[in-house]
């Protein structure tokens, strides 16, 4: 039985393998993620063909950024397929323009925050203001939820920060940068494992590499699946 708060970032080279993939998991996943590596395999053909074919969910992770009358006219664009979920930056003139690009339709717009794979050495080489990352991540959510976004992506370590927000009342946050216990952390540096992400108040979890570089990525999904539904995936209270 699968369980939506697992999302399985289809990271491989095209179109085929992700059906591959889809296939090998088959009913143990209903939600996934195709981003701009596969955008030029095409990743928008499966996307159509997952969600119109096989009834999955689909979240299409762009992370737009652009000029407002070319994001609007980008999600408008985009929102013709049927998605379920959309990033774009959480700069708050990009979630106001994706907003009326997606009005009238179900797609979901979340906001990128900050990446998973930077740290605050990566802020400072990019330019980006004095402070502390968590500080900054917290504060990008807030202002994105202000302009209208309906969850924001960050990582797991910043996600209980960010449920405590007035504005995340009825918001989704969905974190990459989540890895089984003892899986690689590849790129990702701020990281948590699928039961730390659920407790910290997220909505769901985005899952890659441990999964489709698995010997048997459909048990490496049931495992994710189980932790999930575990004692220590239980949001505190406190």
């Amino acid at each position: 039985m699968s369980d939506d708060r697992l999302i399985v970032a289809m990271d491989v080279p095209n179109a085929l393998a992700g059906l591959k993939l889809a296939e090998e998991l088959g009913n143990a996943v209903s939600f996934y993620k195709i981003g701009l590596g596969m955008l030029t395999g095409g990743g928008l053909a499966l996307a159509n063909e997952l969600k119109e074919e096989h009834g999955k969910r689909i979240f299409l992770d762009m992370k737009l950024f652009d000029i407002p009358a070319t994001v609007e006219a980008a999600v408008r664009g985009l929102s013709q397929f049927n998605l379920d979920f959309l990033t774009v930056h959480g700069d708050p003139y990009v979630v106001r323009a994706a907003k009326e690009g997606a009005a009238g339709k179900d797609l979901k717009i979340l906001g990128v925050t900050v990446l998973t794979s930077l740290d605050r050495d990566n802020l400072d080489e990019a330019m980006i203001r004095e402070g502390d990352l968590a500080e900054i991540t917290v504060e990008r959510a807030a202002r994105a939820f202000d302009a209208g976004a309906d969850g924001i992506i960050t990582s797991p370590n910043e996600a209980a920060a960010i449920r405590a927000l007035p504005q995340a009342e009825g918001r989704l946050i969905v974190t990459p940068g989540v890895r089984p216990y003892g899986a690689e952390l590849g790129d990702q540096k701020r990281v948590a494992t699928p039961a730390q992400a659920i407790a910290n108040g997220v909505d769901h979890i985005v899952v890659g590499r441990p999964i489709w570089k698995a010997p048997n990525p459909r048990q490496a999904a049931m495992a994710i699946l189980q932790e999930l539904n575990s004692p220590q995936a239980v949001v505190s209270n406190s």
